[in-house]
């Protein structure tokens, strides 16, 4: 039983340790700017907003743009170098910021 219980808590601790930091993401997202726009809420309708967008959709985004799951010849060398933490970094900042649209 200790150990079955143990086993769960650390399960249920990983969503909380691949959180990110929204004060380091925030950082990391000035490179994002240019495209995206400040805080994610970009005018340009070529490049998606990112400000009120769910975290894991973002760190899967990244991740995918990463790996060549996903193809985007400009997302791919922004991807290419960024670390999990950055990842989670950035969605969590991303995922703060209140979009144009959202309610």
């Amino acid at each position: 039983m200790p150990k079955t219980t143990a086993l769960l808590l650390a399960l249920l601790a990983l969503p909380a340790a691949a959180a990110g930091d929204p004060a380091a993401g925030r950082e990391k997202s000035k490179a994002c700017e240019p495209c995206h726009g400040p805080g994610g809420n970009g005018e340009n309708p070529q490049f998606p907003r990112l400000a009120g967008q769910h975290p894991d959709y973002l760190v899967k985004a990244l991740r995918d743009y990463q790996t060549g799951a996903r193809k985007n010849a400009v997302m791919a060398p922004f991807a290419a170098n960024l670390s999990a933490r950055d990842m989670a970094d950035l969605a969590a900042f991303f995922a703060s910021q209140k979009g144009l649209y959202t309610r």
